[in-house]
């Protein structure tokens, strides 16, 4: 992987990359469940659990390069995503935007009591955070 003299294993972040992928496209797919679908109850935990494995799976992946690359160690999982960034490895408006997405990996993780279930439906719109990380990461291998 064309970066700093770090030893990244590139089949590990393609692994990664192909999950998070994988969970997008579920995500995509299920933006457009009609009101009957998205009234059961486990179709809304289902789309939860894919943002949450979807952002891990960045956060995976930055803390991955952070550690390969000697940037770090990084204080959180946003600070990995944004030690990317400030390195040039990912667009830094990319990581900024990526690291809000670990915000609200958090909340989903830690704070899933209090979850507005209407936000994690309005964030099914918007997908271009995760995807232009992905690119991006995709572009470095």
């Amino acid at each position: 992987m064309p970066c700093g003299a770090g030893m990244v294993d590139e089949a590990r972040v393609a692994r990664l990359l192909r999950s998070v992928t994988d969970d997008l496209a579920v995500l995509r797919a299920e933006s457009a469940a009609d009101p009957d679908r998205r009234a059961d109850r486990l179709w809304l935990s289902g789309v939860k659990y894919l943002f949450v494995t979807a952002i891990e799976g960045c956060v995976d992946v930055a803390q991955h390069v952070c550690s390969s690359e000697g940037w770090g160690p990084p204080a959180t999982n946003a600070d990995a995503v944004r030690l990317l960034g400030r390195h040039g490895f990912v667009d830094e408006d990319v990581a900024q935007r990526v690291a809000r997405a670990v915000g609200f990996r958090n909340v989903l993780v830690h704070d899933y009591v209090d979850v507005d279930d209407d936000i994690v439906v309005a964030r099914l719109a918007d997908l271009s955070d995760l995807d232009a990380f992905v690119a991006a990461v995709a572009a470095r291998l």
